[in-house]
């Protein structure tokens, strides 16, 4: 580990990289996502009192819910079409530019929520929640393909872990911030929604100072000047000459071949287990049941003995707990290799939801059970941070070629969003009618990807996307092909797929 920590402290503008685009990247996601608990109650006052002043109308409760369930689930229905724009904004445009525009989203959203109070308007506020959506599905393709795409091979996976350590972060910040000794009050919850802003800001002042990501210059614009430019900023003087040899072989069987929409993805046979394995993974990343152990961390922690007006700090503990393991994961990760990694992470979350199943279950019976339930949620949110949380996101970005990338990106956020948002939708029906049994359904869940991962998936750690794809090949295909054989293969059905388009 002390070897790769090494080769990042060597390479000072990755990390201000990792961290200028992490704050404007996935912490707004992450932020987005935990924000709204803590204003909650001023929120559908603030919709009651509209309703009376511009029409002298009191809503029921139930009316108050649904316009309530709108204002949260319209932050999906913007990401979704974040992630469906990424990926041609990113092809067009480059990765750090769509990141720079990006911002200013995040700060229109920003000005809406701040003067939604003093306007009377909550429809302000689902305005700025769809702008956040549009500028969180954004961020989640082109935060991660950049960190990808500017780290050396040896640091990606370290590097990519950072992606889901920011989603952590902001998901801690939004907790943390919305306690009532900060932004947690009657007359301070408008700051405390618009902080998305100055997040956007302190990005929009900072990225212009990074290059563009080298793969893009090299692959995308055949900028060999800029791409060594990049290179010299990003790595420092050191000899990366094998790096470079890699890049330009990918460079040589791309040639004469363009970007590629999703329908092409998807109909591309050479990337079919590329395709399938994101698939599982990104559904996956939403069924493993992280959001059901959230939702009922706050009852187990009553029923712990924990009192009302400690819940919010005892929730801070999870954000906490979420957050620092994501950074041992950071630590790891390149000594101990994803795939690893990621069916240890599948597979106590699978062991963990059955004992919290059990403990639930033993709740009235055995007065010491929520104890054990309340040690559970966190060891199954340190499962899900040490594995699915971190590895997952960047998997687009190693496992396609640079035709491929933006596609993959597009539908692998797309996968992720309608998930947020039927979850979001369904999740409560669910569990009235199953309870605390719904883990079951986590669980098989938990089970099918690890297993999927283990037989199915190659170790990606210090790999190129075409000794990837060589990989998955000889996993797959029973005619053994060499790796030089299915690198000539498959450059012939690039071209040939490029032709029937």
């Amino acid at each position: 580990m002390s070897q790769y920590l090494s080769l990042l402290l060597d390479c000072p503008v990755v990390i201000a990289a990792i961290f200028i685009t992490g704050i404007g990247g996935t912490f707004q996601y992450g932020f987005s996502v935990s924000v709204l608990t803590s204003p909650s109650v001023f929120i559908k006052e603030l919709v009651n009192k509209t309703c009376q002043q511009r029409y002298g109308v009191s809503l029921e409760q139930w009316q108050v819910s649904l316009i309530w369930s709108f204002t949260v689930s319209i932050f999906c229905i913007g990401g979704l079409l974040g992630s469906l724009v990424a990926g041609p904004l990113m092809s067009k445009y480059g990765r750090k530019q769509c990141l720079l525009f990006n911002n200013f989203t995040a700060i229109s959203g920003a000005l809406l929520m701040l003067f939604s109070q003093k306007a009377m308007s909550f429809e302000m506020i689902m305005a700025g929640r769809f702008l956040y959506g549009i500028n969180a599905g954004v961020s989640l393709s082109a935060h991660t393909m950049y960190l990808v795409e500017c780290a050396p091979k040896k640091l990606r996976g370290m590097v990519g872990v950072t992606i889901g350590t920011f989603i952590s972060f902001g998901k801690f910040s939004g907790q943390l911030l919305g306690i009532s000794e900060l932004l947690g009050t009657e007359q301070r919850w408008p700051w405390l929604l618009a902080f998305n802003g100055f997040a956007a800001l302190l990005q929009l002042a900072t990225l212009p100072f990074l290059p563009e990501s080298p793969s893009f210059l090299l692959l995308n614009r055949g900028d060999h000047e800029a791409y060594n430019k990049a290179l010299k900023r990003l790595w420092g003087d050191k000899d990366y000459t094998f790096e470079v040899e890699e890049m330009m072989k990918e460079k040589a069987a791309m040639q004469g071949v363009r970007n590629h929409s999703i329908m092409e993805l998807i109909q591309n046979k050479n990337v079919r287990w590329q395709l399938i394995t994101i698939l599982i993974t990104f559904i996956g990343l939403q069924l493993c049941g992280i959001n059901a152990v959230y939702f009922y961390s706050f009852d187990i922690f009553r029923e712990a003995g924990i009192q009302e007006g400690q819940l919010r700090y005892a929730a801070l503990g999870t954000g906490l707990c979420e957050v620092s393991t994501s950074i041992a994961c950071f630590m790891i990760i390149e000594s101990t290799g994803k795939k690893v990694l990621l069916l240890r992470g599948y597979m106590a979350m699978s062991a963990t939801l059955v004992l919290l199943t059990i403990t639930l279950f033993l709740k009235t019976h055995i007065f010491w059970m929520p104890y054990c339930s309340m040690f559970l949620i966190f060891l199954f949110i340190f499962c899900f941070a040490s594995g699915p949380s971190g590895i997952i996101a960047p998997l687009p970005g190693e496992l396609f070629t640079q035709p491929f990338k933006s596609a993959a990106y597009t539908l692998a956020c797309t996968l992720n969003w309608t998930g947020l948002f039927l979850l979001g939708m369904l999740f409560p029906v669910i569990v009235d009618n199953m309870g605390y049994f719904c883990f079951l359904i986590f669980l098989v869940c938990c089970t099918v990807c690890g297993l999927f991962v283990w037989f199915n998936v190659p170790e990606t750690r210090h790999k190129t996307a075409l000794e990837i794809a060589a990989d998955f090949d000889r996993m797959h295909c029973k005619s053994g092909k060499s790796k030089k054989q299915f690198n000539e293969q498959d450059l012939n059905g690039f071209k040939s797929h490029e032709t029937r388009f």
